[in-house]
């Protein structure tokens, strides 16, 4: 199953909840969720076909540079939803780094630091670990 993030969408755009609150809208079906939001007593509903299919953040910096979307209520749900997700990107962009605690073998059965990492799940195979970390005890 794909990510959360992954998903790619068709449709984007905003509308207004019966709060007041100004919210931003991604769908595959424009017609489908049109009927949804005015459902839900939501107003102000703005939703626009994409020209690709795209992920949320590329759908919210699409729909910044589009006038419909650059002032009022709508450019800031647009604005405050791209921050949300940009940090959310980056934050996920992280490397790991394998610790491998003390040079000496412990009593238990000895094994390399490619070894490790294999049963980590960080390395599909010996040969791509050994080729990254080495081959040193740990």
């Amino acid at each position: 199953m794909a990510k959360q993030d992954d998903k790619l969408f068709t449709v984007a755009g905003t509308a207004t909840n019966p709060d007041g609150t100004t919210k931003t809208r991604f769908a595959n079906d424009i017609v489908a969720r049109i009927k949804i939001l005015n459902k839900a007593g939501c107003t102000n509903i703005n939703l626009v076909e994409l020209p690709q299919g795209m992920t949320k953040l590329e759908a919210l910096e699409h729909l910044s540079t589009l006038p419909e979307f650059q002032t009022g209520e709508a450019a800031y749900a647009i604005a405050n939803r791209t921050a949300d997700k940009s940090r959310a990107a980056k934050r996920r962009d992280v490397s790991v780094t394998l610790k491998t605690g003390s040079a000496k073998p412990t009593k238990s059965k000895a094994r390399t630091k490619a070894q490790r990492a294999v049963e980590l799940g960080l390395a599909d195979s010996l040969d791509e670990a050994r080729a990254v970390v080495g081959d040193e005890a740990l």
